[in-house]
C-alpha cells in the first residue's frame, strides 16, 4: 500500500538527492491516512492518537534517526540501493538504528520524557 503513496506523493521526484526527506514525506502521508482515517475512525484514544501525535511532538528526532540510518547504510553497505537483499542486512541496519535511537534517549532524557508513551517511543524507533 505504501507503493501507492510513493506514486501519489512523488517526493522522490521533488527531493531526488535527499532519500531521508523523500521517505519521511511518504511516511507522513501514509500515517495520516492509515492512522487518522482508518484507526482514528475506529479507536477513541489509545495508540491511534499516539501515532498521530508522534510526528508533532518528535520535532526533528525522527529525521535524525532516519539520517543516521542512511549514513550507516552508506558507510557499511555501499549506499542506498546497494545493500545485499538479505535478512541479515535488514537485521543489522534495524538493530544499529534502534540502538542509536535508544542511546539518544539515554543521552537526552528530556526527549524520552517528551515522547510520553511507550507506543509513541516505539513508533519513533
Amino acid at each position: 500500500k505504501f507503493g501507492h503513496f510513493c506514486d501519489m506523493v512523488q517526493s522522490d521526484r521533488k527531493y531526488p538527492n535527499d532519500p531521508v526527506r523523500s521517505s519521511l514525506e511518504i511516511v507522513a502521508a501514509g500515517t495520516m491516512l492509515f492512522n487518522q482515517i482508518w484507526l482514528g475512525s475506529y479507536m477513541s484514544g489509545g495508540v491511534g492518537f499516539t501515532q498521530y501525535a508522534a510526528a508533532a511532538y518528535t520535532d526533528n528526532i525522527l529525521d535524525d534517526f532516519t539520517q543516521y540510518g542512511v549514513d550507516y547504510i552508506k558507510k557499511h553497505h555501499g549506499g542506498i540501493g546497494k545493500a545485499k537483499a538479505t535478512q541479515e542486512v535488514v537485521n543489522d541496519i534495524a538493530t544499529e538504528v534502534n540502538l542509536y535511537g535508544m542511546e539518544q534517549y539515554e543521552e537526552f532524557p528530556t526527549a524520552l520524557e517528551s515522547h510520553f508513551g511507550g507506543s509513541q517511543r516505539a513508533s519513533v524507533l
